[in-house]
């Protein structure tokens, strides 16, 4: 395989990453939590998109939009049924609300395994063209699709949170959720709608990159763990920040079983993120609160 060619999968894997720590930073800025279900959600959007094309014969933009749907769904069920209620119960605690997330981790993964099965299923191609080839390098369509959508996602959503309302909402809210209250703030709307989008993008992204190496109801967790160490590298002071974490992972990923081989990028990602804990918890770009 060619440096070229390495290259260009350490920047698929990186943008894989990099969309999904975006998501834990949608909901870490509009409701100051870490949701730590976002891998379920990516392996839902992948996982049911192919089971209904493979097994039931349905259209493949049919499918995903019935994955997309059923992945955001289930984070809207997150947040009114798992985390607000838990949340109140306890005060307003964090530790309660994450171990209940965590156990939704593994109920949605079971749920997919019931559902779809426990078999390894392979990802399926939104758009299919023939690849593209830059001398020994081949580009498949679907690394294509995914390097376009991480900018369209990135670029869309730095200019929403900068342009719009709504968020600007979600930026004062994630601020403060207390100063925003007493300002008479729609903080359960804001939040219902960071948990929203965060499914919505979870789902496409699971979808996205299922084509690459398959899917299966295990997929959720090592997805979750994933996004949520990209999202630690790249730290929450800009949009952009989970990208530079997921590319700094991504690289890591494919580098170093290249070079050292077997299951060593298991040990990489360890090393990063205990020197990233270790050193510097808020990751590359810290997030300035405003007074």
């Amino acid at each position: 395989m060619g440096q070229l060619q390495l290259w260009l999968s350490a920047l698929e894997m990186g943008c894989f990453f990099g969309l999904l720590a975006l998501a834990y930073y949608l909901v870490l800025v509009g409701a100051g939590f870490f949701n730590f279900a976002i891998g379920p959600y990516a392996m839902v959007g992948g996982l049911c998109t192919s089971y209904l094309v493979l097994y039931e014969d349905m259209n493949v933009w049919a499918a995903a939009a019935v994955a997309i749907t059923a992945a955001a769904a289930l984070a809207v069920v997150t947040e009114l049924v798992v985390v607000r209620p838990v949340q109140r119960r306890s005060g307003g605690g964090e530790l309660p609300a994450l171990v209940a997330v965590a156990a939704v981790l593994f109920a949605i993964q079971q749920l997919g395994g019931y559902l779809f099965g426990y078999t390894t299923l392979p990802g399926q191609n939104l758009l299919t063209f023939d690849p593209v080839t830059v001398g020994d390098t081949v580009v498949q369509p679907s690394a294509l699709v995914l390097l376009a959508f991480t900018v369209v996602a990135f670029a869309g959503l730095a200019v929403w949170i900068r342009s719009t309302r709504t968020g600007r909402l979600l930026r004062a809210v994630g601020d403060s959720t207390h100063a925003a209250g007493l300002l008479g703030l729609p903080v359960n709307r804001v939040r219902l709608i960071a948990f929203l989008l965060s499914g919505l993008l979870a789902g496409i992204t699971g979808l996205l990159f299922a084509p690459k190496a398959g899917v299966s109801s295990l997929s959720g967790l090592s997805w979750a763990l994933s996004g949520f160490l990209a999202m630690v590298v790249g730290g929450t002071g800009s949009v952009w920040a989970p990208l530079v974490g997921g590319l700094l992972l991504g690289a890591v990923e494919v580098f170093v079983p290249y070079y050292f081989g077997g299951q060593s990028h298991v040990y990489g990602l360890l090393i990063v993120a205990l020197l990233f804990f270790a050193l510097k918890p808020s990751g590359l770009f810290v997030r300035r609160v405003r007074a």
